[in-house]
C-alpha cells in the first residue's frame, strides 16, 4: 500500500510501519501510552504544542516525532495526521468562569475526529473518563465526543479510566487530592471500595486496540486496576515509603466551598453512584493489570517517597 509519508514522499507501508498520532503527548496518559508503544516497536508522532518542553523533548529522545498542534488551530491537525496509521485521543478539557467549558470541550474533540476523517484515518482511541450509575458533572462534554466518535470513525475505541494512582503526586489545590503534611483528603468515604488506574495500563490498552483493531472496535472499556478503600490506600503508602499518611474526607461544608460541581459529585458518591469496572474481566484482556501493590512495587514508592520527602522538608 503506497502512502504519503509526514515528509512528502511515497513509500511503502504496513499499518504497523505507519504511526499513531498521540495527542496529549506530555500528559501523563499521552505520555505512558506513547513509551508504550514506542517499546512495542510503533512509530510514534507526538502532538505537542510546545516542541522544546522538557517533556516534548524526552518524548523526542525515546524515539517519538514531535509535531506542533492545537486543538484551536485546525491548520496544524491536517500535516500531523498525514499517513498515521490511526489516534489516541483525549478531550482537551477546557474551562471556563464557572467550570468546565463542555461546548468548548466537545467542540475541540470534534475538531481532531473530523481532521482524522478527513485525511483518511480509520482507526481512533479516545481515552474519556470513566462512567457511574448517574452522570456526574463535567462529564457531558467527553459523552458527546464519544458519541461523534461512534458516529463518524470507522474502527473506534472507547477508553474510560477511573482516578489514576499517580493522582497521589498531584499537588493538593484549594485542600483537596494530593498529599499534604502527610493528608491525602478527597470526596470518597474512607472506609468504602475506590476504583484507580495506573496510567501505564491505560496505555496497554490503547497498545492492545492498535495491535488488534478488529477486537476492540466499537467498544467502550471502564478501566480500573485495583480498588482499596482510601485509608488502606493511605496506609499502603506509608507502608511502602516509611512515611506516615492518613486519609481524611472532605465534609459537605469543605466540599459546598470548592464549588456545585466538587459539591454535586460528594452528593453524588454518597447516594452511591460509583466507578463501576470490572477488573477481574479487565485482567483476563490484560493479565498484567496493576493493582495499587504492584504500582507502588513498581515506581510509585520510589517517586511518592521523594515527593513525601520534600513535602517534609518545606513544611519545616
Amino acid at each position: 500500500m503506497s502512502v504519503s509519508t509526514f515528509d512528502g514522499t511515497d513509500a511503502v507501508r504496513t499499518d504497523s510501519d505507519s504511526p499513531i498520532l498521540v495527542t496529549g503527548a506530555t500528559g501523563r496518559q499521552g505520555g505512558a501510552t506513547a513509551r508504550r508503544l514506542l517499546a512495542a516497536g510503533r512509530p510514534v508522532r507526538a502532538l505537542v504544542r510546545d516542541t522544546e518542553a522538557p517533556d516534548a523533548l524526552a518524548l523526542a529522545a525515546a524515539g517519538a516525532r514531535l509535531v506542533r498542534g492545537d486543538f484551536d488551530d485546525l491548520s496544524g491537525l491536517a500535516p500531523a495526521l498525514e499517513g498515521v496509521a490511526g489516534v489516541f485521543g483525549i478531550p482537551p478539557v477546557a474551562w471556563g468562569p464557572s467550570g468546565v467549558d463542555t461546548e468548548l470541550e466537545a467542540a475541540r474533540g470534534r475538531a481532531l475526529i473530523d481532521a482524522a476523517v478527513a485525511a483518511g484515518v480509520e482507526q481512533v482511541v479516545f481515552s474519556t473518563v470513566a462512567s457511574t450509575s448517574a452522570p456526574l458533572p463535567g462529564g457531558a462534554g467527553k459523552r458527546a465526543i464519544e458519541e461523534y466518535l461512534f458516529d463518524r470513525v470507522a474502527v473506534p475505541t472507547v477508553l474510560r479510566p477511573v482516578r489514576f494512582m499517580t493522582n497521589y503526586l498531584g499537588v493538593a489545590v484549594a485542600g483537596i487530592d494530593g498529599i499534604s503534611r502527610g493528608v491525602h483528603r478527597h470526596l470518597f468515604p474512607p472506609h468504602e471500595p475506590m476504583q484507580i488506574i495506573a496510567v501505564e495500563d491505560i496505555a496497554e490498552f490503547a497498545l492492545l486496540a492498535f495491535t488488534d483493531p478488529a477486537r476492540f472496535a466499537g467498544r467502550t472499556l471502564e478501566l480500573a486496576g485495583d480498588q482499596p478503600t482510601p485509608v488502606a490506600a493511605a496506609a499502603a503508602i506509608s507502608e511502602a515509603t516509611g512515611i506516615a499518611v492518613r486519609y481524611e474526607q472532605l465534609t459537605d461544608d469543605e466540599a459546598a466551598a470548592l464549588g456545585t460541581e466538587i459539591a454535586a459529585v460528594r452528593t453524588s458518591w454518597r447516594d452511591g453512584h460509583r466507578w463501576h469496572a470490572d477488573i477481574e474481566a479487565l485482567r483476563v484482556i490484560h493479565p498484567g493489570l496493576r493493582t495499587f501493590g504492584d504500582w507502588l512495587a513498581e515506581s510509585g514508592a520510589t517517586v511518592l517517597r521523594e515527593h513525601l520527602a520534600a513535602g517534609v522538608e518545606s513544611a519545616r
